[in-house]
């Protein structure tokens, strides 16, 4: 796969889940006002927990290598990740790292497919 194929798939699958999130998850936050109401609402049946909880260890896994690759390779600005692990979710969080670990990888070269 090319480097801006990857980057591209990148940003389709980002960009994609944050316009999802906002259609699906925005108008009923808007509409009850509730949070933690619409956190617990990932628990209601042993499905949704496993889901949940699923996209929650992935946040946890997510913040661990942010955490070493700062300090290891000295990726900087991790942190908005995080943050967009949070809200909109892990997808949009995941994907940002990687475009940002992409541009600031030691040693990172353009795509050099071969033509």
């Amino acid at each position: 796969m090319s480097r801006n194929l990857y980057q591209a798939l990148l940003w389709v699958f980002g960009l994609g889940f944050a316009v999802a999130f906002n259609l699906i998850v925005m108008p009923a936050l808007l509409r009850d006002g509730d949070i933690l109401g619409g956190f617990a609402a990932g628990f209601v049946n042993p499905y949704a927990s496993g889901y949940a909880l699923d996209a929650i260890l992935c946040w946890c896994v997510l913040a661990s290598w942010v955490a070493y690759e700062k300090s290891a390779l000295g990726i900087r600005h991790g942190w908005i990740a995080l943050l967009l692990g949070i809200a909109p979710g892990v997808a949009t969080g995941f994907a940002f790292y990687l475009l940002l670990r992409l541009r600031q990888q030691p040693g990172a070269a353009p795509d050099k497919t071969p033509t």
